[in-house]
């Protein structure tokens, strides 16, 4: 088991930045690859983040390419986002996720342990 708690959300404006984190206990946290999602239009969950178990290996949505990324310090069980030239349409809560996988999978169902999310608001 893995348990998961992201926090770092809030409000801000656009073209702001904030920085989420997701903080893990448990199991072995290393092994994992890390997922951020959030809700969309249409979809119950959309992919936003992906970092390998390693952190040698990431994936970004073409939303969010050159301005979110995705970093991971094992050594303090935490995987971040950090989320830069915000815009309104970002707003959602983000959701991380922990996927006991080698490829990075776009889709929720590869990940198997999640947290409760965290509000981002982006005004405009």
């Amino acid at each position: 088991q893995v348990q998961l708690v992201e926090s770092g959300g809030g409000f801000v404006q656009a073209w702001g930045f904030l920085r989420l984190s997701c903080a893990a206990s448990g199991r072995v946290f290393s092994t994992y690859a890390i997922a951020w999602f959030r809700p969309a239009p249409g979809k119950e969950r959309e992919f936003v983040a992906a970092i390998s178990w390693s952190g040698g290996t990431t994936y970004y949505a073409d939303s969010v390419k050159g301005r979110f990324t995705i970093p991971r310090e094992n050594a303090k069980k935490a995987v971040y986002l950090k989320m830069n030239r915000l815009k309104p349409e970002d707003t959602a809560v983000y959701y991380c996720a922990a996927g006991e996988t080698i490829v990075l999978y776009t889709t929720r169902t590869r990940y198997h342990y999640w947290g409760q999310g965290t509000q981002v608001t982006v005004s405009s």
